[in-house]
């Protein structure tokens, strides 16, 4: 376990223009990190730049994480403003709701490039920064539903555990090399998620009880602080991993029954 400030940390966020990235990028710089955010839509990062708390750590950068060409411009400008790069946070995903069998061919290739595909990359890519760096690390975000997969969204739980997988391989990997890696498993939380997923329209979504992505934010930034492998995010998720853990069967009857 590898404690660091966040003071000074340079960091790379994607999916910076809403939700969990946008408070990330909030919560960072006002502890004192250097924050790139990389972010498809222009007018967004320019919004975000008027609300950091301290300006001056403040960089954007407009481009689409699952493009190989925005992946290094972010990159080189992490490395030419900042001096180098301690921190990769891989927040930019994508969801589908509805059956798997009336899903259209293409949502699972376009969710797999968003949710694991373009992260997976941006690691490799990162790399020769992050060895460079002091205490550095590579934060994913995932999902409870990297541990424990429900009915109607398997294009997205598929592209999560295929990233937990990776987070976990990756991290023995990588500790030689001094760089850690925490994965962040959120339960539901109030974000736009919803209501860009694909075939959100066709799903009563509900939402009671989610998370904030400004909590989210909080025990993130934590996280990267204390040096943690892992935080799976509230209780009613964590229940529901450690259920599947202990007795599959009943975890297979309380999903299918009641989410």
């Amino acid at each position: 376990m590898t404690r660091r400030s966040i003071s000074g940390l340079r960091t790379i966020v994607t999916g910076a223009t809403a939700g969990i990235g946008h408070a990330l990028t909030l919560e960072l710089i006002s502890r004192g990190a250097q924050v790139l955010a990389l972010g498809r839509r222009t007018d967004r990062l320019e919004a975000l730049a008027k609300e950091v708390k301290y300006p001056n750590n403040y960089r954007s950068i407009a481009g689409d994480v699952t493009n190989r060409d925005d992946r290094l411009d972010a990159l080189d400008l992490a490395s030419h403003e900042f001096g180098g790069l301690d921190c990769l946070i891989n927040n930019a995903g994508s969801g589908a709701l509805g059956p798997f069998m009336s899903a259209d061919a293409d949502n699972l290739r376009q969710i797999m490039e968003v949710n694991f595909f373009a992260p997976a990359e941006f690691i490799r890519e990162s790399l020769p920064l992050l060895s460079a760096a002091r205490s550095p690390i590579i934060v994913n975000v995932a999902s409870v539903l990297a541990h424990r997969a429900i009915p109607n969204m398997s294009e997205y739980c598929a592209s999560k555990f295929a990233l937990h997988g990776l987070s976990d391989s990756l991290r023995a990997e990588l500790k030689p090399r001094g760089i850690d890696l925490l994965l962040v498993c959120p339960s539901t939380t109030a974000t736009e998620f919803f209501d860009v997923a694909i075939n959100a329209s066709r799903q009563r979504l509900h939402r009671f009880g989610a998370m904030t992505a400004e909590a989210v934010a909080r025990q993130t930034v934590g996280a990267i602080a204390a040096g943690r492998d892992e935080i799976i995010l509230s209780l009613g998720g964590g229940a529901l991993v450690w259920l599947d853990r202990l007795c599959q069967p009943l975890a297979n009857w309380f999903v299918s029954r009641f989410v």
